[in-house]
């Protein structure tokens, strides 16, 4: 089947919204249910429940919910165990209500790989950078990584919805970076010496 530009455009929009919500859950679909009931975004078709003031009061209290939680030592790190799944979900969804002109095979096909595999991947490097930050500052330094995400999430959710085709640059630039500071900290894992053979 022949994509037309408005298919196209809308995949990476979800794209991009589907990375922003391997930063945090809910910030993402806020944004979207804000712009869409205010008329500044248009969902496909099944997805209108998003552009209504229910979901917009729900996303709210979700958001102020997961931004407590990570602010919250070694919380944090349970939180990122339970929002791995829901990363998955928020991401496939919120790339499905982007698609348009597209049949459901299509839609969700691309929803659930691209959106979902998207979501997953930058939520992975986030818990990996968290951990990370917990075993050196014993949870200290979370708080500021915690604000760098919901800072990642609201910029790149907005980004994909302004300028998506520089939101995919900006997703490869994150990916880089993610890439090789866990490469360099694989490097500096001190080797244990091999052990001397026993004189006979």
């Amino acid at each position: 089947m022949e994509m037309t530009a408005e298919t196209l455009f809308g995949m990476m929009i979800g794209l991009g919204l589907s990375a922003a919500c391997g930063f945090r859950v809910f910030v993402p679909p806020l944004i979207v249910s804000l712009a869409a009931y205010t008329g500044h975004l248009e969902v496909s078709e099944g997805f209108q429940w998003l552009a209504s003031y229910p979901a917009v009061v729900a996303f709210s209290a979700a958001v102020g919910c997961e931004i407590l939680g990570y602010y919250v030592p070694w919380v944090d790190n349970a939180l990122d165990t339970i929002a791995a799944p829901a990363a998955v979900v928020a991401g496939s969804v919120l790339s499905a209500s982007m698609v348009h002109e597209a049949s459901p095979l299509v839609k969700w096909t691309f929803a659930v790989i691209a959106g979902g595999g998207s979501a997953g991947l930058f939520h992975t490097a986030t818990a990996i950078l968290r951990g990370g930050s917990t075993m050196a500052t014993g949870g200290l330094g979370n708080p500021l990584l915690s604000t760098v995400e919901l800072g990642g999430a609201a910029t790149l959710s907005v980004l994909a919805l302004l300028v998506p085709a520089a939101t995919l640059f900006v997703m490869i630039g994150i990916l880089a970076v993610a890439i090789k500071k866990w490469i360099d900290s694989r490097r500096r894992i001190p080797v244990a010496p091999s052990p001397e053979p026993a004189d006979a």
